[in-house]
């Protein structure tokens, strides 16, 4: 079935799901890579346990750029990893998930709370191509000095302006502005952070 939809496109899965545009997991390239998130996720929280300092080898590995003072406490999952920038000075907490199927932003001196979820992975609603296992994805930016509290979700092609600060447990649908403070299911601003 897949064939069908991608009879006139002689790009790979990899290279579709690199454009950001729809395909199928399955291609070899995406797997090897996600492998190598797998191990080297694992490898920083064995090593974290045991060394912070050494671990740090196996984080700036699989991170695709990781600022100068900017600390993820294990254990993180993520699809790939190469496709996440951290900036300086940024602190993740423990468990978070960045799916980074697209791209995932993360500004200068953020706090991440705890069971953070930032999801770059769609699927169509037509219910025969996502059972074709069609999907893609868009990216997710996040401002500097943003703060997400504990068990916020990031939903695929948000922008969060910077200094906004999320409430624990929002889901965050839309792009939210600077300055602000959003709460809720989905995220709404409540606020406005005066300087």
């Amino acid at each position: 079935m897949a064939a069908e939809y991608f009879r006139d496109d002689p790009r790979s899965n990899h290279e579709r799901m690199l454009a950001g545009d729809l395909y199928i997991s399955d291609d070899p390239q995406i797997l090897a890579r996600q492998q190598r998130a797998i191990r080297l996720a694992g490898a920083y929280a064995s090593a974290y346990y045991e060394d912070i300092d050494a671990a740090q080898s196996f984080i700036h590995e699989l991170i695709g750029c990781l600022a100068e003072g900017a600390h993820i406490r294990p254990p993180i999952f993520v699809d790939y990893g190469s496709n996440i920038s951290i900036g300086e000075g940024t602190f993740i907490n423990y468990n978070l998930t960045a799916l980074d199927v697209a791209t995932i932003s993360i500004g200068n001196d953020c706090q991440i709370g705890p069971n953070v979820q930032l999801l770059t992975p769609t699927h169509p609603v037509a219910a025969q191509p996502r059972r074709d296992k069609l999907e893609s994805a868009k990216p997710i930016v996040i401002g500097d000095n943003v703060w997400l509290g504990g068990g916020v979700i990031v939903l695929p092609g948000v922008t969060i302006g910077e200094n906004t600060v999320v409430g624990a447990g929002a889901v965050v649908s839309r792009d939210l502005p600077a300055n602000v403070v959003a709460m809720g299911i989905p995220a709404k601003v409540i606020k406005t952070i005066e300087s």
